[in-house]
C-alpha cells in the first residue's frame, strides 16, 4: 500500500500533540456510499515485560468473511506510552504491516479511537490520512464524550457527544453485551461507521476483522 509521508514520529510530546491539532483539520467526514468488499482490521498488542510492541493487520473478503490476508510484526517502541499519543507510539510498526497487503482494503477498522479523541485525531484518523483509506474507530472503552446508554438489543445506539459536538456513537453490538465505542476515521461519516461495524459483527462483541487482528497480535507476543 502507498503510505503517505506527512510527518515525522521522532518528535517530542508537545510536537506530536502539534500534529495531531494540524491534521485532524485534514480528516474528511463523507459518507462512504459506496459497497465494500476488502476491510482491514488492525490492532496492537504489549510486552509487560519489554517495551516491545506486535502490530497485527487482517483483510478479509465481505461477505464471505474470508481472509486473504494476515500478519503480525514485533518491533521496539520508540515513543513513550501517553495516552491521547497512542497512534505515535503504534502506527510505525502497523505501516510496516499495511505496506505490504497486496491488496487495498476499502475500508479499515482500528482497535481504537478515531474522531473520539481530545484532539479529533485517534489512531483510527491518523491510519486513514496516512493511507487515505476509510477508516473507523471501534474502542472497547471511552476515551472522551459523553452518552446515554443505548437500548440493550443488538443494533441499539446512543450519540457519543464531546464539546458539543457527535464525535461517534455507542453501539451495542450483542444483546445485553457491553457496548462499544465508535468514531469515525477518515473518509466516513458516524452513520457510516456504525453501520459497518454492525455488518462486520459476527456473533462476537467486536467486529471480526479487529478481533482475529487481536487474536494475532496476541499470539505474536507469546511466541516471543
Amino acid at each position: 500500500m502507498l503510505i503517505r509521508n506527512l510527518h515525522s514520529f521522532k518528535v517530542s510530546y508537545e510536537e506530536a500533540a502539534r500534529i495531531q491539532r494540524e491534521l485532524a483539520g485534514q480528516i474528511s467526514l463523507s459518507p462512504f456510499l459506496s459497497g465494500y468488499r476488502y476491510v482491514g482490521g488492525a490492532d496492537v498488542s504489549y510486552s509487560k515485560k519489554e517495551n516491545t510492541l506486535f502490530a497485527a493487520v487482517v483483510v478479509q473478503e465481505y461477505p464471505s468473511g474470508r481472509q486473504v490476508f494476515w500478519r503480525a510484526e514485533k518491533g521496539t517502541a520508540t515513543f513513550p506510552y501517553i495516552p491521547g499519543l497512542l497512534s505515535f507510539r503504534e502506527v510505525p510498526l502497523l505501516l510496516r504491516v499495511f505496506e505490504d497487503i497486496p491488496v487495498t482494503p476499502d475500508v479499515i477498522l482500528c482497535d481504537g479511537q478515531g474522531l473520539a479523541h481530545p484532539r479529533g485525531f485517534g489512531l483510527a484518523c491518523h491510519i486513514g490520512l496516512l493511507l487515505d483509506v476509510p477508516s473507523i474507530g471501534c474502542a472497547k472503552s471511552r476515551l472522551v464524550g459523553e452518552y446515554e446508554e443505548p437500548g440493550e438489543a443488538r443494533g441499539c445506539s446512543s450519540p457519543l457527544t464531546y464539546k458539543d459536538s457527535v464525535v461517534g456513537a455507542v453501539v451495542r453490538t450483542r444483546d445485553k453485551v457491553k457496548p462499544v465505542f465508535v468514531s469515525p476515521g477518515h473518509r466516513v461519516d458516524v452513520e457510516t461507521a456504525v453501520r459497518v461495524v454492525l455488518e462486520t459483527c459476527r456473533g462476537y462483541r467486536l467486529p471480526e476483522p479487529t478481533r482475529i487482528a487481536h487474536l494475532l497480535s496476541q499470539k505474536a507476543k507469546r511466541g516471543m
